[in-house]
């Protein structure tokens, strides 16, 4: 007896080719979504939320509008979270690994109708993602001992990061900041350090690079606005104690002189902790949580400057910059530990006041101030910095460069191509499809500056059969170029993470020959 259904009513399951067509099919439309936003001519993506506040973002950073979208295809699942790998991981080639991997299922969806097995297309794309990462690590450029020559690839990897951003109309400006900011951390890649504080007002040439830490807080009434030689603490602590904690509570009293006493008693207790806090020998108190008007004037009173309600990242940060950790009780003061800066002091920035923290024990710290239009402007020239800051503190622990503008790409599948002549069987379709994958990068960056790529990608081909060969996609004139005299590179480690995830995604999705969704749950019905 033939068992049909083995699932419950409402589970799904599709089989062998629909399986595959659906997973191939998901894929390719998550990689043609964010196609063309890749490259310098890079278009933006509006993402408006369906909340309450029908939030617009406007971005061209992959990993943004890919983490935005509620798919329910699960190979397209899979592109999404490689996106996001690759921006935790490296920050930037977020969009290159998707399209990357939808150009290699593209390509093995041809071989599967040709009727060669999912299998042997793995172990071709092994192959060729083994030989194209072998031709990379040939070509690669190293100036670690030469601090100016570095120097001058960071400042080439920032603006090529740059330039298919909002920010490529100054890159120099922001390629600099961001380099500079890098370059205060010394090999260290926490981004802790370095603060970005976004400000509406001005234009985005207006942004600068503060050396120390600026809180974004106002001083209060009657506090000292400058401060030497800080002594900080740092809290999370309720200042309120001057309010009867518990609710509901009903305190009965026969005369106004009882209800006087309880306050009375209530303030005697804020005055022990004030005083507690006094006895750690500082000038400067941070907390947390707001601080109420009876502790801030005993503080003003000692002369210690109070600052209330700083955003929990921004303490954590504080206590980090100036070396201080985050105190709760106040019983031991030896056991706290304290922070220093040389200086506090106010400062305006267009409208607003700061507080600005300068010569923290921490020398690595600085602040990145942006300036802008709006606050969609704001919003994606952070994350255009972020990415810019994250792919040069990776390039200054691994110095390794590549030129950039398709031609690693081209490298790469000229290298391919050949390793496909020499390899007998049905794997050689494979890699030679590994090769084709490869150019939809130069093809695609072509397209969406609206330039010939046919014509383009047969130029460079022709061009990369001479030796040593530097020549790459200039979207700028228009044509192919010299990418060593134009200054376009990127960071080995950028390039080696995308070829290895979208090689690796593709195999994952090209191994699924069933997909099963599972029945929803139900509750049962209780009698």
């Amino acid at each position: 007896m033939a068992i049909d259904r083995i699932f419950k009513d409402e589970a799904g399951e599709e089989k062998g080719e629909r399986a595959r067509m659906a997973s191939f099919v998901g894929a390719m439309a998550i990689a043609d979504l964010v196609k063309t936003t890749l490259g310098p001519k890079g278009m933006d993506k509006i993402l408006q939320s369906t909340g309450r506040g029908r939030e617009v973002t406007v971005t061209n950073d992959g990993a943004t509008i890919l983490k935005s979208l509620h798919i329910d295809n699960p190979a397209a699942k899979v592109l999404v979270e490689i996106s996001k790998v690759q921006d935790d991981e490296v920050g930037d080639g977020t969009t290159s690994v998707v399209v990357l991997a939808g150009e290699l299922l593209r390509e093995a969806e041809k071989l599967v109708n040709a009727k060669i097995h999912p299998m042997t297309i793995i172990s071709g794309y092994r192959m060729a993602a083994e030989c194209a990462r072998d031709v990379l690590l040939q070509r690669v450029m190293d100036n670690k001992e030469d601090a100016e020559k570095f120097k001058s690839d960071l400042m080439k990897i920032a603006k090529t990061t740059l330039s298919s951003k909002i920010l490529s109309q100054d890159k120099e400006h922001f390629a600099q900041l961001a380099v500079d900011a890098v370059m205060r951390l010394k090999g260290s890649t926490n981004l802790e350090a370095i603060q970005i504080i976004k400000k509406p007002g001005g234009s985005l040439k207006d942004s600068f690079l503060d050396e120390g830490f600026i809180l974004d807080k106002k001083i209060g009434l009657g506090q000292p606005k400058r401060i030497e030689n800080a002594k900080i603490l740092v809290a999370n602590t309720a200042m309120d104690t001057d309010k009867v904690k518990i609710y509901g509570a009903r305190v009965r009293v026969d005369s106004m002189s009882k209800v006087a006493e309880i306050e009375g008693a209530e303030k005697e207790k804020m005055r022990e902790k004030v005083q507690k806090i006094i006895a750690h020998g500082i000038n400067c108190f941070i907390n947390r949580q707001l601080i109420y008007n009876f502790p801030e004037e005993l503080f003003a009173d000692a002369g210690i400057l109070a600052i209330e309600h700083a955003d929990f990242e921004g303490i954590e940060r504080l206590g980090l910059v100036t070396g201080g950790e985050i105190a709760s009780t106040f019983d031991n003061p030896e056991s706290v530990k304290l922070g220093h800066c040389k200086l506090i002091e106010e400062i305006m920035i267009g409208e607003d006041k700061l507080i600005h923290f300068s010569g923290c024990e921490m020398g690595q710290a600085c602040t990145i101030v942006l300036r802008g239009a709006s606050h969609h402007v704001l919003d994606e020239a952070e994350r255009s910095l972020h990415d810019a800051l994250c792919v040069l503190s990776q390039t200054v622990n691994d110095s390794r460069v590549l030129l950039g503008g398709g031609w690693p790409e081209m490298i790469m599948a000229k290298e391919v191509d050949e390793l496909a002549r020499k390899t007998p069987g049905k794997k050689s379709h494979a890699i030679e499809a590994f090769a084709k994958a490869l150019l939809a990068i130069p093809t695609t960056i072509a397209d969406n500056a609206g330039l010939d790529s046919a014509e383009l990608v047969a130029k460079l081909r022709a061009e990369h059969h001479k030796e040593g060969c530097t020549i790459g996609i200039d979207v700028i004139s228009g044509s192919v170029g010299d990418m060593e005299e134009l200054g376009i590179s990127e960071s080995f480690k950028v390039k080696q993470a995308v070829l290895l995830s979208a090689t690796e995604a593709a195999e994952m999705i090209l191994r699924v020959d069933e997909i099963i969704t599972c029945a929803p749950r139900r509750r049962e019905d209780r009698m």
